[in-house]
């Protein structure tokens, strides 16, 4: 029997028929499944969407029997699942700061990001289990940075060079996931899992030599099986370090698999993935080519949006991939463009009002062949709009000094 339930009344065991509301509203992929699974229940409650509809001839209606009642008294965990949802329901989101006030904060977290994923790896390095409650700690500072202002610490953690790529990659990668984690309805604990997923996804790639990780040139078909052996490695680190989540260890395992089937350790494809590995790949690779590496220099944020839109190889989830520009923006920040009136300028951060018309920070004038006195533009209430995207190596410009609002 079919039955239209509030959200409110979920709860593990039953079979969800249908979720109300469009596919963007919430982070599920099937359209009916069983809710067995606590990260499930936890996605579900707080996605947003107010009610769904259940198969009671399939699982459990919403009064429960007695013995349903007894089993759940006897599985504290089980228990800790509605009390966690319920204290997650009570959290309060932070105030929305501006950019420069953010950028303060941003810097120093990302400071310590540097600091403590460095530490992370180094005990990787060696064989120890890595302190999953540093990396707790420093994931929730990230999580409520993202939520001031996303486009802060995202800007930020683009600056990086040869010597802490890994590090930094992995910080970068922590905080896109997050904030498509945002985007896709995610609260609460499973909005830090997710963080916690994306900082720890590359670990294996400290049993990696070096000299093969950085190598400058073409990798051989020997040196790339190796470098293909990372998440395995690293989920085998990751299955016995005490805390690590289910969904840290499926993100290390397939950040790397795509819905067509052509990707590695298993070739896993379609539904086999879940979403949360299919964020990780959108987000790894993103930061991977907007990234100046030893072997490559980074393409421009907007021209890297430009090129995976246009990739139709099954490389991505399309829906997962349309949220993720939603979340960076068409023009991401970093992104160096013309504008009509023939100033060039640097995307700083995205408006509300469009993904096309966010604030820039204009400096130079192609008219006049010169610079100009920098001025924050917001192109949703400015009579001014981008026409091109522009190459800052071109240009000769450097882009990471206009992370500074004062310059």
């Amino acid at each position: 029997m079919l039955k239209k339930i509030n959200i409110q009344d979920v709860r593990l065991g039953m079979c969800i028929h249908e979720i109300c509301g469009s596919w963007m509203d919430h982070p599920f992929w099937k359209r009916s499944f069983t809710l067995s699974d606590e990260t499930d229940f936890n996605t579900l409650v707080h996605c947003g969407v107010e009610e769904v509809w259940i198969d009671t001839s399939k699982g459990l209606d919403v009064e429960a029997p007695a013995g349903a009642r007894c089993a759940a008294a006897e599985n504290p965990r089980a228990e800790n699942t509605f009390h966690l949802a319920a204290e997650c329901a009570k959290e309060q989101a932070p105030a929305r700061a501006s950019l420069q006030d953010e950028l303060v904060r941003a810097r120093k977290i990302h400071a310590k990001a540097a600091r403590v994923v460095a530490s992370m790896f180094g005990e990787a390095r060696m064989g120890n289990a890595i302190k999953v409650e540093q990396v707790a700690t420093l994931v929730g500072e990230i999580n409520q940075s993202i939520a001031r202002n996303s486009d802060a610490l995202i800007s930020l953690a683009r600056l990086k060079n040869a010597d802490n790529y890994t590090y930094l990659h992995s910080v970068a990668v922590c905080a896109l996931m997050i904030a498509l984690g945002r985007q896709l309805g995610l609260e609460g604990a499973v909005l830090n899992e997710a963080g916690m997923a994306g900082l720890l996804h590359d670990v294996g790639k400290m049993f990696i030599p070096g000299d093969v990780l950085n190598k400058p040139g073409r990798l051989t078909d020997e040196e790339f099986v190796v470098v293909k052996a990372h998440p395995q490695k690293g989920w085998e680190l990751l299955k016995n370090c005490p805390g690590v989540n289910d969904m840290a260890l499926d993100v290390c395992l397939h950040h790397h698999e795509n819905v067509a089937g052509t990707g590695y350790p298993d070739r896993l494809s379609g539904e086999a993935l879940t979403l949360y590995a299919r964020m990780g790949a959108v987000c790894d690779v993103y930061d991977a080519i907007t990234s100046n590496r030893c072997y490559k220099t980074g393409w421009e944020p907007g021209e890297a949006i430009r090129k995976m839109t246009g990739w139709k190889d099954g490389r991505f989830d399309e829906a997962v991939f349309r949220a993720f520009v939603k979340t960076v923006g068409i023009y991401p920040a970093g992104t160096l463009v013309k504008l009509k009136s023939g100033r060039l300028g640097v995307v700083m951060e995205q408006t509300e009002k469009n993904l096309l018309m966010p604030v820039v920070k204009v400096f130079f004038s192609t008219r006049s062949n010169s610079h100009i006195r920098p001025e924050l533009v917001d192109l949703s209430k400015a009579p001014d709009a981008i026409t091109n995207l522009e190459d800052s190596q071109q240009w000769g410009f450097d882009l990471n000094a206009f992370t500074d609002l004062n310059m």
